[in-house]
């Protein structure tokens, strides 16, 4: 099978740390450049811990990285979302796939985008050309894809499991979500907020009703229903390193009980590498997935038509809210086994 050349802007960031160490072992990769204006002219494995030909590698600069990006076929962006915007049009000039990791194409409208992220949307054609990539619901598309927007964490966390049961007719359209992240989550910066100190013994939730992952929410439940879904979002801090536990709370929209939804949600997911369906919430746990590419879930309801329902998943915020996830996409861009580079993955605990 074809070795597929694969180049990494942004690879000093947790994301791109950790897409280094997953292409360090995909049978079908060769990683040519790890680019960093940060780390410029030092060893990657002294910073990863990652052997081999990729540990060999030293970090490049981004001008370095542009040229050495032609002679790829794809190119993962763990870059700010205002980096990706101006590094994805040459790049697909030059015949290049693209799989960017910010939020830079998440969003298709562009006064929703704008709002959300405090800066000019891409150009309407290039929006176009963006794939929305959380994997197991719109695999179809992915396939072959030249521009693939990789799924947010949050939203990867709420989605998969929320998506069958609102396109279904399970749910009502109006869900709350409230989600816990580890630190990982707002990236690899030196700031107080982010300091032991300020972490150690204590959760909070920041960013409530201006969260720039809400619309991104409502953008993928809406593909669910053809219609749009109130979603109210909060996120929490959560004194760990990584991982995120999402519960979101909603109505039933006929009468079913939680062997109904939970038989929903398996036969959704039937056969998926990345999928663990439990039957009980109580099961579902951050241990359960850091270090994975897997997404845990599991839901319970009061039987009757309008009886509340709870859904909980959980995810590593890295890998499958992030660089797992980029890799799938990966696989299925460049027309590769979609395990490829991630079956390996224990969880850490």
């Amino acid at each position: 099978m074809h070795i597929a050349r694969i180049g990494v802007f942004g690879a000093s960031g947790y994301s791109g740390m950790e897409l280094a160490r997953l292409l360090a072992v995909h049978p079908h990769a060769q990683v040519t450049f790890l680019a960093s204006e940060r780390y410029v002219g030092q060893s990657v494995e002294a910073f990863t811990g990652v052997t081999g030909q990729v540990g060999s590698l030293a970090y490049v600069g981004f001008e370095e990285a542009q040229a050495a990006a032609r002679g790829c076929d794809a190119v993962l962006l763990a870059t700010p979302a205002e980096v990706s915007l101006q590094l994805t049009p040459g790049l697909l000039e030059a015949g290049v796939k693209v799989v960017d990791v910010s939020g830079a194409f998440r969003i298709s409208d562009a006064s929703v985008f704008e709002k959300a992220y405090a800066h000019a949307a891409p150009p309407a054609a290039l929006q176009a050309r963006a794939i929305y990539g959380i994997t197991e619901l719109f695999r179809d598309q992915l396939r072959g894809a030249q521009l693939v927007a990789n799924a947010g964490c949050y939203p990867t966390a709420a989605t998969l499991p929320l998506f069958p049961l609102l396109q279904d007719g399970w749910l009502q359209k109006e869900v709350i979500v409230s989600a816990l992240s580890g630190a990982s989550g707002a990236g690899r910066k030196a700031t107080e907020a982010y300091s032991l100190v300020e972490l150690h013994d204590d959760v909070k939730a920041y960013k409530v009703l201006s969260h720039q992952h809400t619309p991104e929410i409502s953008q993928s439940l809406r593909r669910a229903t053809g219609a749009e879904v109130d979603v109210t979002f909060t996120p929490h801090l959560l004194p760990l390193p990584r991982g995120i536990l999402s519960t979101a709370y909603g109505r039933l929209a006929r009468a079913a009980t939680s062997a109904d939804l939970t038989a929903a949600l398996r036969k959704r997911y039937e056969g998926e590498p990345f999928i663990r369906v439990y039957d009980s919430p109580d099961k579902v746990s951050l241990h359960g997935v850091v270090g994975t590419n897997t997404c845990a879930m599991a839901v319970t309801c009061e039987p009757r038509e309008g009886g509340r329902v709870v859904v909980v998943s959980a995810i590593d915020n890295l890998i499958k809210g992030a660089a797992g996830q980029a890799v799938q996409n990966l696989n299925l861009a460049l027309g590769l086994p979609e395990t490829d580079g991630l079956s390996h993955l224990r969880r850490f605990h």
